[in-house]
């Protein structure tokens, strides 16, 4: 009988070690096999886990510009733009305001910056509704990038009033995306009245599409321009301008009338040089040689007797 050479070098290999048994060896080897083959399965296409690992990472969506603070070039000054709030809102894709500041910062701190040192910079609000601290945190970043905010541009009466507050020039608008008021259309009504209740700074302006009222100081150096009515309940000693929009009929009032230049339609008067006695209550109004000032009760008393004169007329006319 000629004997089996695998089995005596199975029992060979064995006695070379004394740890392992016969039994354990051949355990060993099938064990062996077993974690190849596993190896080799995890690299075929028919494990799930290996292909959703081996996959390359999936690029993340652009960001849409629409929902950017984009700035603008615009002569000597910038237009910081702010995304259309309810059209991005409505496609779902707006950014939260902490979203939106840090992108912000990230792509002036990112890119080589296009403008000069303390660069002007206008914000185009459009109908996004902003507080004095969103408005001071734009400041904050506007100016680590050396550009200065001077005005804002917006369709929201809150918006305007918080930069009126804040120490910033405001065109106070209908059109959206803008910062050139245009004149309105024949017959088109003025805007509802814009209340302040707040001094009026110097270096800032105020355009409004229709009356506006402050309650408040207006200082020298600040300008008032409405398309409607001025008035100010405290001293005007700034500039006004009333009925912007050509209209004569309209007039400026105030409890202390000592303005730097006063302007109602296309006429243009200035206040009377040295300090005035005693202030009272006044009017300014165009009258048959200009611009006239009166005090405000002979101006009321004046409206209401050219009212009464209005109706003995009508009723003499229904009479014949």
């Amino acid at each position: 009988m000629v004997p089996d050479d695998s089995a005596s070098l199975a029992i060979t290999e064995a006695a070379a070690d004394p740890d392992t048994s016969p039994v354990e060896a051949s355990a060993q080897a099938d064990s062996d096999t077993l974690a190849a083959s596993d190896l080799g399965n995890l690299d075929s296409p028919e494990n799930p886990e290996a292909t959703a690992d081996s996959a390359p990472p999936v690029p993340a969506p652009p960001i849409d510009p629409r929902t950017q603070l984009r700035l603008r070039n615009d002569g000597d000054r910038l237009v910081l733009l702010m995304p259309n709030g309810p059209q991005i809102e409505a496609e779902g894709g707006a950014l939260s305001w902490g979203e939106l500041l840090q992108h912000f910062k990230q792509r002036l701190n990112g890119g080589e910056p296009f403008w000069q040192p303390n660069t002007v910079v206008h914000l185009a609000a459009r109908d996004r509704l902003l507080d004095a601290r969103q408005l001071q945190a734009l400041e904050e970043i506007l100016t680590s990038a050396q550009l200065t905010l001077k005005r804002v541009a917006t369709s929201r009466r809150q918006t305007a009033m918080a930069a009126v507050a804040a120490g910033y020039s405001v065109d106070q608008l209908e059109a959206e995306d803008t910062l050139v008021q245009s004149p309105p259309a024949p017959g088109k009504p003025l805007a509802e009245p814009l209340y302040l209740q707040t001094t009026v700074r110097g270096g800032v302006e105020i355009r409004h599409p229709g009356t506006i009222v402050v309650l408040g100081d207006v200082n020298p150096g600040s300008s008032l321009v409405a398309e409607g009515d001025i008035l100010v309940w405290g001293r005007l000693r700034g500039t006004a301008h009333a009925g912007s929009g050509g209209d004569r009929s309209r007039c400026i009032m105030a409890l202390q009338m000592h303005p730097t230049q006063l302007r109602l339609a296309d006429l243009v008067a200035r206040a009377p040089d040295g300090p005035t006695s005693q202030y009272l209550p006044e009017v300014a109004y165009i009258g048959d040689n200009g611009i006239r000032i009166a005090q405000a009760q002979a101006f009321a008393q004046q409206n209401f007797d050219a009212t009464l004169g209005q109706g003995a007329q009508l009723t003499d006319a229904f009479k014949v």
